[in-house]
């Protein structure tokens, strides 16, 4: 009896080994298929020192995203054509240094504090005027000149092996860039199995202070970053715009886009009225203005296709607002990733957001962030093909 009682006892030992080792093993191919689909490499070292890391998330459709924790800066996007053919749709530069030394266009970067303009760059909150940097003639433009394009982030790889994830995480210290609060904020990029690359954006502030986060990657759905974007086909999901003044800020008007060259409420040619005589595409050299989005929620906002590939990208957000930028002020001083110069035109932005210049108008959506909110925003950019 006690020979078959030992017996047993050993055969629960060994099972038990098997099993934990199973899940052991189990757990090291997961991981292993984890960094698989996220590789970290070096990418370069700033004037100050820093080395900067690349990490490249990888679907299993064959879909690449690349980032680096400098500014949050997507510097490549991968998307399939109507032949299958992957290739990189975002512009950028071809050297590390055009990202570190000031990247005047803010290409793939994540925007912060305040995307978009805000008037004299100045704003009233609780009674207190706060004189933030004055860095787009009399206004202050994406959060200053040492905005959130500029710092490093810190990244954490997360997620699983079908959709790998990276959370990007800042602390601005009160008073950065003249705004009030600590603001922690948190960016989650994640590539889906479905060629969707979502953006998740959270922030959390210790003191009353404005937050208007945004993504400013460039397009060009052709793959070739020398042709201009005019022949890509646009439609946004948008009754009204807002109208500006000549340093782009916006009068307060809501102006409805019957009937004028900012609608495109159907799809259209980018290039079918972007040399209008209107004034508004006039002040804006193109099209640089903000679109008042139609609904609430998480929604389809946007859909850009273009004919020679087959490629197609939808836009959905939660946010009320996107600026469409027709990179008008690209100005061909640098070389593109495909050969040539970045020049007029070239690349398109859709920056969801809330309103330019919201801290000065009453009447736009508020930007004001509290302690003990959370600020919570969802963009997603999805590719597909239409053949």
């Amino acid at each position: 009896m006690k020979r078959i009682i030992n017996y047993l006892g050993f055969a629960l030992l060994t099972a038990l080994l098997f099993v934990g080792c199973k899940k052991e093993n189990q757990s090291e191919k997961s991981q292993s298929t984890q960094m698989e689909n996220i590789q970290v490499s070096d990418y370069g070292v700033t004037a100050k020192g820093d080395s900067i890391k690349k990490y490249t998330l990888t679907n299993k459709n064959g879909m690449k995203v690349e980032v680096i924790n400098f500014g949050g800066i997507i510097t490549s996007l991968t998307a399939p054509d109507k032949d299958g053919k992957y290739e990189d749709v975002v512009l950028g530069f071809t050297k590390p240094e055009g990202y570190f030394d000031g990247n005047p266009y803010y290409f793939g970067a994540l925007i912060g504090r305040f995307g978009n303009r805000i008037a004299n760059a100045k704003f009233t909150l609780d009674g207190k005027t706060y004189d933030i940097d004055k860095n787009d003639g009399p206004n202050s433009l994406h959060g200053g000149k040492e905005g959130f394009h500029t710092k490093i982030w810190t990244v954490e790889p997360i997620g699983n092996a079908e959709t790998p994830s990276l959370k990007l995480t800042y602390v601005s210290n009160d008073g950065e860039e003249g705004y009030p609060g600590k603001l922690t904020t948190t960016v989650v990029y994640t590539l889906t199995k479905d060629n969707a690359l979502e953006i998740a954006y959270e922030a959390t502030t210790d003191k009353t202070t404005i937050v208007n986060l945004t993504q400013h990657s460039y397009f060009n759905l052709s793959g070739k970053f020398t042709q201009p974007i005019t022949d890509h086909e646009l439609q946004l999901d948008a009754d009204q715009f807002l109208p500006v003044n000549s340093t782009l800020i916006p009068t307060g008007e809501r102006r409805n886009v019957a009937g004028t060259p900012f609608d495109f409420k159907t799809p259209k040619l980018i290039g079918k009225d972007i040399n209008s005589d209107d004034e508004q595409v006039k002040l804006g050299k193109g099209f640089d203005h903000n679109w008042i989005l139609n609904g609430t929620g998480l929604r389809k906002i946007a859909t850009v296709y273009h004919s020679g590939t087959g490629r197609v990208m939808e836009v959905s957000t939660d946010q009320p607002g996107v600026q469409f930028y027709s990179g008008n002020f690209l100005d061909g001083k640098f070389d593109t990733k495909t050969g040539g110069k970045n020049e007029h035109r070239t690349g398109f932005c859709l920056e969801t957001q809330h309103f330019p210049d919201s801290p000065n108008e009453a009447s736009f959506p508020t930007v004001v962030l509290k302690p003990g909110e959370k600020f919570q925003s969802k963009t997603i950019y999805k590719f597909s093909v239409k053949k």
